[in-house]
């Protein structure tokens, strides 16, 4: 039997959602199933439901739920005792949700305060994935322009949705990864047995969770556990305050801070002509003028599935304008070149991709092709008889998202359109 995935946290990596459902708090209203990128909600009766397989963990549906029914899954706090050797990957954008902060180094500090033996900044590990990326970019070993792929949720999108400008991504790791790789090294190289270590990163969003559970673009994942940014600060905020003595731990520049914000990244490839897009609408926007073959003049495009990059992250507590705002100042105050790959004797072999993400096709109709020209000729027939109002009434996010449903039999044949009435083998009766 199946374990039961508990509201709010990942039990079980087999059956891992990137965000869980409370039904007591669901009214069943349709603002997340209108908003979702790759139509994966449906709300029938009276609750909205989620298909897994569509779902790449933009957290939109999360920010949008006024009744707060949707909940990002995450590891829960007391993993922390699975692990003898415990090690925190704290993300850029962590540091922007405290008030007056002066010094990031309180924040290092503070983790190992909480229960942690060590701590890795992510932000170092983007100084050496900048790195590589500047290598990889004047070698030109992919087409242009490149395409991040430090922000999952997009990495999901475009291998659900535009398989076509896959050999357009960046096939270095997320910073995430990398930290959790020489992390790890790092501990093993000390003596500690490599049972003993735990590596657990602080997220700002779901679809990071889901990533690092499956690994995304690596053969193994290299992180253990993945909690909650809100997790982490509600018990820092205490910890830090009774600091007796704040070491220096910090060993990113502002390069590595940046990228905690939109275009940070973009900016520390040098590169002047790039593209910077935030929130997961306007990516939408971006990936289909590159899939009509526009923006050619372009050489670098950052997108993040989260307004303002991942400070604007579902699991942080701060506003992300706020919490923007934050990093702008602390990146003031830090001082010395970013990190480069030398600087740790690695080559940009080392950063790169282990394997290639899978491409989904969640959208065939049919495997079958002729089963699947069939079913199109169907749904176009449906088409033409309903009103093309994207209502929502009939609980999915768009009349053809209904249509699509009544033939692949997700709702039976003669169902009722709110409008118009009923549908039967592919007309109105």
């Amino acid at each position: 039997m199946a374990k039961k995935i508990k509201i709010g946290c990942v039990l079980d990596e087999k059956a891992l959602h990137t965000v869980t459902l409370d039904p007591e708090k669901c009214k069943g209203c349709v603002t997340c199933m209108k908003r979702c990128p790759t139509e994966a909600i449906r709300v029938r009766n009276g609750k909205a439901s989620v298909a897994y397989e569509r779902c790449i963990g933009c957290g939109e549906c999360v920010r949008l739920c006024r009744h707060h029914a949707k909940l990002p899954s995450h590891d829960p706090w007391d993993t922390i005792n699975d692990f003898k050797y415990k090690i925190a990957l704290p993300p850029p954008s962590l540091y922007g949700q405290f008030n007056n902060l002066e010094d990031i180094n309180v924040v290092l500090n503070g983790l190992l305060q909480i229960g942690f033996d060590e701590v890795f900044e992510v932000g170092e590990a983007a100084e050496y994935i900048t790195d590589a990326t500047r290598e990889i970019m004047k070698e030109g070993l992919i087409k242009r322009p490149i395409i991040s792929t430090a922000c999952p949720a997009v990495v999901e999108l475009i291998m659900m949705k535009y398989h076509d400008l896959a050999e357009q991504l960046l096939f270095t790791l997320a910073p995430v990864d990398a930290a959790a790789k020489l992390a790890r090294e790092r501990a093993v190289a000390k003596g500690i047995p490599e049972k003993d270590i735990g590596v657990y990163f602080i997220s700002p969003c779901p679809a990071k969770v889901f990533a690092l559970k499956m690994g995304l673009g690596v053969n193994k994942p290299y992180v253990d556990r993945v909690l909650s940014v809100s997790d982490v600060y509600m018990r820092l905020v205490p910890a830090m305050d009774k600091l007796t003595e704040i070491k220096p731990l910090a060993k990113m520049s502002s390069t590595g801070l940046n990228w905690g914000i939109s275009r940070g990244e973009a900016n520390s490839t040098e590169e002047l002509k790039t593209i910077a897009a935030d929130g997961i609408e306007q990516c939408v926007k971006i990936l289909e003028a590159l899939e009509d073959g526009g923006l050619q003049d372009i050489r670098f495009i950052e997108l993040n599935a989260c307004i303002s990059g991942c400070v604007g992250g579902v699991m942080n507590v701060e506003n992300a304008f706020v919490a923007r705002s934050r990093l702008h100042y602390l990146t003031s105050k830090l001082r010395g070149e970013p990190n480069t790959m030398a600087d740790i004797g690695k080559d940009k072999e080392y950063f790169l991709w282990e394997q290639n993400p899978t491409k989904k096709d969640v959208f065939k109709l049919d495997s079958n092709r002729l089963l699947a020209m069939n079913k199109l000729i169907e749904i176009e027939n449906i088409m033409g008889t309903l009103p093309l109002a994207d209502c929502g009434l009939c609980g999915a996010p768009s009349c053809r998202a209904f249509a699509e449903d009544v033939v692949n039999g997700v709702l039976p044949k003669g169902t009722k359109c709110p409008r118009l009435g009923e549908y039967e083998n592919g007309g109105a009766k």
